[in-house]
Formats: C-alpha cells, structure tokens, sequence
C-alpha cells in the first residue's frame, strides 16, 4: 500500500469519507497566544463557504475544529475564542493550521500544543503554518530542511532567531512535502482556495472567493505586495529605523522624527548611520524607497507616475532623477510584467511549480 493511500488527506481517504458521508475536507487549528483574528477567520470562512450551498455553514464538505488544552484563546486584537474540542486525535484532520500572531509577548503556545504537533508531524499530517504559525513550527523543530514562507514585515525576525532556516519573503505560501507556509494577511484566503481546490473542486473554490468578493485566487509564488528591502544592519536602533523606513515609504518620515520615535538625537541616528551602513540615515532611507519602487515596476502594472508617489517622491522627474542614478536606467526601461489572469479553475490550471515542493504528494482532487 502507498503512502499517499494510508495519508488522513489522500484521494483514497477523501473518497472514503465522501462515501460514508462525512466531510472531504477537514482542518483543526492551533490558536497560538495573541493569534492574528484575520489569519484564522479567512481561512476558516473559505472553509464554511465551500461547505454547504449558499452561506449555510452547515460542515457538509468541509469540516473545521478549534482545538485547545486551554478554554478560550485571546487573539491579539483582544477578542477571545473558545475552543470546539481539546487536542483530539490529529489523524482526525486532514490538516493542522496553526495559527500565529505577535512574536514578543511571551510564549505562544504551550508544552501540550508543541507535543501535539509533533504528534501529528509522526503520523504524517501536513502542518500548516499561518502568519507567524511557521515560527511556532520552526521552534517545535518541525521546519528542519524545508523552506518557510513568511512575511516581508517579519523576515529580519526569522532570520536573526532561525540561523539555518530557509525563509522566503516574497511569495505567498509555499507548499514544501508535508509542510505549508502563508506569511498571512489575505493571502490566507489564496492558501484555502488552494486547499479546496485540492479536495472539493475549482467551483467550490470558486464559490468561496466570489462570495467574500476576491475577483481573482493568486498562486502561491505570486508576490507578496510588499517586497523585503531592508539593509543588512547589525546596531538594534539602525534597524528599528530601517523598520520605521519601510513602514512609511509613501509619506516618508523626517529624519527628526525618526530619531525622536527612537529616543535620539538627529546626530546620534547619524552618527549610529555611517558606522553601520558608511551613509546618512536620508540616503539610506531614499535607497530604500527607490529599491521598492523599482520592485513596483518589476511587479505590478501600476504607472512610473503612480510608482513614484507610492514610493513618496513628489514628481515624475524628481522620482527618475534618483531612480537614475542608483540604478543607472531609466524607470521607462525597467522590463514590465505581462498582464495575465490567475483565476481558480481546474486543479491542472494551478501549475506545481507555483509552490516549493519535493517529496510529499499532495492529496489530488475528487471529481
């Protein structure tokens, strides 16, 4: 017997449970301490839409479990959930989502979750990690040789705790064997379109995005609409500003401000500048917002003009100016991405190559 046919989320144990009346497609989540709400509820309602007909929610196709050793989980908006069920059986589920939130306020989950998942890894469940889920794997050991997909916002993060992890920072998800990574946010609605086009069809998929109103389902290598484009930099203040920098390139901050949201002087950040980057923290600040401008170009279909102010230069010919002069063309002669359509179709419409993936076979569709 093959391992795909013995697998909670093969074809044949898909068909079995369909047979027998029970959902194709099962997925119990981890709530981690602080969990981002928006992670877990668009994938749970991709879920629940693909379910039943209309909006009924009844878990006929798809089922879903909150699973717990505490009562309720406080997300980090301060809104608490209650667990459906304990830590049950993981073979249960075709898959387990754990789902993260912030990073720097104590631990996330508990001693009996880490067990669980680890648990679940031994019997072949693919683990699912959501937002900053992949950190809470990745401290389980749970990640070792497989790449991690996370969020532009939280690469510096990963890096400096995961020495020998293998993040990417610039797709949405990545399927890796019996591992899956989304960096969050509304890529979590993509991630569960691709799940339920793997067991239940392109139309359910279909069905579930149209109604949350997502026009179109991106592949799990499409960008992530932030790129990474922060420095290397060893000195724990120049990399909060660098952070700060990135986080406001439309409108850019004054360099007194910057240093006052740091509680510096001007002449401290410039000082801690030149000995980490050889530069003033203004030019390494416009480097930045012209290496995210020229990812704009590279990337979307927006116009130089409209590049260029998202990038917070306050015209054209300010903006090529600059843009000129790092990268030694015009923005004009930047090579534009093709326009194409991405929608959900058939399962032979998403291509593998969209995603990471080696040994592990995926469970293939049921007809």
């Amino acid at each position: 017997m093959s391992n795909t046919a013995t697998r909670p989320g093969s074809s044949r144990a898909i068909a079995t449970r369909k047979a027998e009346g029970r959902p194709a497609l099962s997925v119990g989540f981890i709530l981690a301490s602080n969990f981002t709400l928006s992670a877990f509820s668009l994938l749970v309602d991709v879920l629940r839409l693909a379910a039943d007909e209309g909006d009924n929610s009844r878990p006929i196709r798809c089922r879903w479990e909150v699973l717990s050793s505490a009562p309720r989980i406080r997300a980090s908006c301060g809104i608490e959930v209650s667990r459906t069920s304990g830590l049950i059986d993981p073979s249960e589920f075709d898959y387990i989502a754990v789902v993260g939130g912030i990073l720097h306020k104590g631990r996330q989950v508990d001693d009996e979750t880490v067990q669980y998942l680890k648990k679940a890894a031994g019997l072949g469940i693919p683990l699912i990690g959501l937002c900053t889920g992949s950190f809470i794997l990745s401290r389980a050991g749970l990640m070792a040789g497989r790449t991690c997909c996370v969020s532009w916002f939280h690469y510096s993060d990963f890096q400096s705790e995961f020495h020998e992890g293998h993040p990417v920072a610039d797709q949405l998800f990545i399927v890796d064997r019996d591992r899956i990574t989304c960096a969050g946010g509304s890529g979590v609605a993509d991630l569960g379109a691709y799940l339920v086009e793997r067991h239940l069809g392109g139309s359910n998929a279909q069905k579930s995005l149209h109604i949350l109103l997502v026009n179109q389902a991106r592949q799990g290598s499409d960008a992530q609409p932030h790129p990474h484009v922060e420095v290397g930099a060893t000195n724990e203040l120049v990399s909060r500003a660098l952070l700060l920098m990135e986080q406001n390139m439309t409108q850019p901050l004054k360099i007194t401000a910057l240093a006052e949201r740091l509680g510096i002087s001007s002449r401290q950040l410039d000082r801690l500048f030149h000995a980490a980057l050889g530069e003033r923290p203004n030019r390494a600040y416009r480097r930045l917002r012209l290496r995210y401008a020229m990812w704009l170009l590279q990337n979307t279909r927006r116009t130089i003009t409209q590049v260029g102010i998202e990038a917070g230069f306050v015209d054209s010919a300010h903006f090529s100016r600059h843009f000129k002069q790092l990268f030694k063309i015009t923005p004009s002669k930047v090579v534009r991405p093709a326009s194409r359509p991405c929608a959900v179709g058939t399962f032979a419409d998403m291509p593998n190559s969209a995603f990471v993936s080696r040994d592990y076979t995926m469970p293939s569709p049921i007809e």
